[in-house]
């Protein structure tokens, strides 16, 4: 091997991992993105929950119509807090899959190129 393909060699090394770590930052970012949108729909849930329970303390009618109110909020909130929590644990599953491709895709990539470069590999 010449220096001249030893350089091309690294130089090729050097822009694909480049080109890896990009990929990897975009990855990052799209699962940021999902993962944000997420926070806030949790957030407006609790938002629109809060709002509820005021409306419900300045509009009901006596105690027992405010306390049956807040039980059946409660109740609401928790079966969509149970739902989101679903739904995040598919998502966290979805993210965990990407990366797991991610990384097994490029140590293939890695692995043929070493291979390539140095023929005792």
């Amino acid at each position: 091997m010449t220096t001249n393909d030893t350089l091309n060699t690294m130089k090729d090394f050097t822009n694909k991992g480049m080109e890896r770590m990009t990929s990897l930052g975009e990855l990052n970012m799209r699962v940021f993105e999902r993962m944000t949108a997420k926070q806030m729909e949790g957030i407006n849930l609790l938002m629109e929950h809060g709002n509820r329970m005021f409306t419900l303390a300045t509009g009901a009618k006596g105690y027992n119509e405010y306390v049956k109110g807040q039980v059946e909020m409660t109740q609401d909130l928790s079966k969509r807090m149970m739902a989101e929590s679903q739904a995040n644990l598919a998502l966290a599953g979805q993210v965990r899959e990407e990366y797991q491709s991610w990384f097994v895709k490029n140590m293939a990539d890695v692995t043929a190129d070493l291979r390539k470069s140095v023929p005792s590999f």
